[in-house]
């Protein structure tokens, strides 16, 4: 029987097109390396909901690959509520030319965090700062991505406000926060994510609303 890496492997392959994603067979091996360690973790730290390999690779891994498209080279990247690792791990598996604040409030999905970017080899690439983002003062960056923060839609302005003024925000998104997203920043565009109905990626500059 495949082992678990083995079937999150060949999810990815498998469903990598859907997600307009190209990925080599190192990519797959280090995105794999990652989901290892996140398996030892997770019953202790609860990093994510349980779910199979294949779930893993699509609704998590792809769907933050999805990010790699709006990144130009080089780009700064801050992602807010990191917890897991999502998105940012996986961009910066893909992307060594990405650097990145990440920013996570828990202390022990911190030390997690560190130590997946140590495994995965970008700890070079990335700035912990274990914080609640609205503590901190926003650093300079062109993008602020955000997948699953506590609390999302009450912070939502105050988010917003915090990014620096010239980034880009890209944030994954419900129907509801969706609808919240496009009343504040009118020029939010939505993407619906694929294998979804209801959940989006939402690209909007975060100088297109007032807050």
């Amino acid at each position: 029987m495949p082992t678990a890496i083995a079937m999150f492997g060949e999810a990815l392959r498998t469903h990598a097109g859907d997600f307009g994603i190209q990925l080599s067979e190192p990519l797959v091996e280090g995105l794999g390396r990652y989901y290892e360690l996140l398996l030892k973790w997770n019953p202790r730290l609860h990093l994510v909901a349980p779910c199979s390999p294949e779930e893993f690779g699509t609704r998590h891994v792809l769907e933050s690959l999805m990010l790699l498209q709006h990144f130009p080279t080089g780009a700064g990247v801050i992602d807010v509520g990191s917890g897991a690792g999502l998105p940012i791990v996986p961009c910066l598996i893909a992307r060594p030319d990405l650097r990145a604040n990440v920013i996570e409030s828990s202390q022990r999905k911190a030390v997690f965090l560190r130590r997946a970017l140590r495994e995965v080899k970008r700890d070079k690439q990335a700035r912990l700062m274990v914080a609640r983002f609205e503590q901190t003062t926003a650093p300079q960056a062109d993008f602020v991505t955000c997948r699953a923060l506590d609390r999302f839609e009450k912070l939502l302005p105050a988010l917003i406000d915090w990014a620096p003024p010239t980034s880009r925000l890209l944030f994954f998104a419900g129907e509801s926060l969706r609808r919240r997203i496009e009343l504040l920043l009118p020029s939010a565009k939505a993407e619906r994510i694929p294998k979804s109905e209801r959940r989006f990626l939402i690209i909007a500059p975060r100088d297109s609303g007032a807050v």
